[in-house]
């Protein structure tokens, strides 16, 4: 796999087209800006007529430098990260927008979701607790907004799948779980944990030995599961490792730590932005191309509405290591 990009720089017309790659590289989030700056910059990038530019902490210095970038050429733009900056900015200019948030409602009027989104973790996963005739299925999730939208994607994801997806149960911890899941005397087949919070660890200990399938979703991707006993056999999403390995590979020798989803993520955009820029298709019409695209984190494919399909694996955790046990395509 290779990882160079080209020399950087803004051309003229003769060349590929401008677009730039928000990251909030000041502010609160600095710290994780300069951690996508790695990743943007994995060797030599991000390419010819991209540019890497601030954008703050803030809706306001968001939107500033969206507007500069806009006014200086610029055909498309990827991120901000943030969903209220990337909000703020699609209202704001007139090319498209592919924000790193993988919040689902920012998805239309020319701005296009990139992040990994609830929906996508419960595609790769339920798909694969239905090829499993895991039919029978639980979700549990904390209290709040993201357990809610996982919630509502298991929901709206198993049922085109044929399962049978109970009403979610909603838990501040661990305590009462199993009796809270034992419907009619009968507990479920598998119970899908997609929130990776303080919750998560607890729940999965209170399921321990119940002969219960656990799932998960992306966000277990960040966590160290190989050697916590209540985690092993259990099933999660993540990318495929066939694909990310050399990503993270080459993000660990740059940076000095793991990359993570997010900074593949980031990659894969200064690829789409090459490509793209390189082809002078920088509009909505490119990037909904049929064929889709290929990154790191997998195969996705934008749709019109602004959301994507994305490809991932599901790896299951063993005894100091994980397995490929199956993986969803677009």
């Amino acid at each position: 796999m290779s990882f160079g990009n080209g020399g950087g720089g803004l051309r003229g017309n003769d060349g590929p087209q401008k677009s730039v790659i928000m990251l909030p590289l000041s502010g609160t989030s600095a710290e994780l800006g300069q951690t996508l700056r790695t990743s943007a910059t994995l060797g030599g990038g991000p390419g010819v007529g991209i540019e890497i530019v601030d954008s703050g902490s803030t809706p306001e210095t968001a939107v500033a430098a969206a507007t500069r970038a806009v006014e200086a050429g610029a055909k498309m733009i990827v991120g901000p990260v943030f969903s209220a900056q990337a909000e703020a900015v699609g209202k704001a200019v007139r090319v498209p927008v592919v924000t790193l948030s993988n919040n689902e409602a920012l998805a239309g009027g020319g701005t296009f979701v990139f992040g990994v989104t609830p929906a996508q973790s419960a595609q790769a996963i339920l798909s694969i607790a239905a090829q499993r005739n895991l039919s029978d299925v639980a979700v549990v999730v904390p209290s709040t907004a993201f357990g809610a939208q996982s919630a509502e994607a298991a929901r709206r994801v198993g049922r085109a799948l044929g399962l049978n997806i109970r009403p979610e149960t909603v838990q501040a911890g661990s305590a009462g779980l199993l009796a809270a899941l034992n419907q009619g005397g009968k507990l479920p087949a598998a119970v899908y944990l997609p929130v990776a919070d303080a919750t998560l660890a607890p729940s999965a200990e209170a399921l321990r030995g119940q002969g219960i399938q656990l799932l998960g979703s992306t966000q277990w991707s960040t966590l160290d599961l190989s050697d916590r006993p209540a985690f092993r056999e259990a099933w999660f999403a993540a990318p495929d490792p066939l694909r990310f390995a050399a990503f993270n590979d080459a993000f660990t020798e740059a940076g000095g730590t793991s990359g993570g989803i997010i900074s593949g993520l980031a990659f894969d955009a200064v690829e789409l932005l090459r490509v793209l820029g390189q082809q002078r298709q920088l509009s909505a019409k490119g990037l909904t191309r049929t064929e889709g695209f290929t990154g790191v984190v997998g195969p996705y494919r934008f749709e019109r509405s602004g959301l994507c399909e994305r490809g991932l694996g599901v790896l299951k955790v063993g005894s100091g290591d994980f397995s490929l046990i199956g993986s969803t395509s677009v």
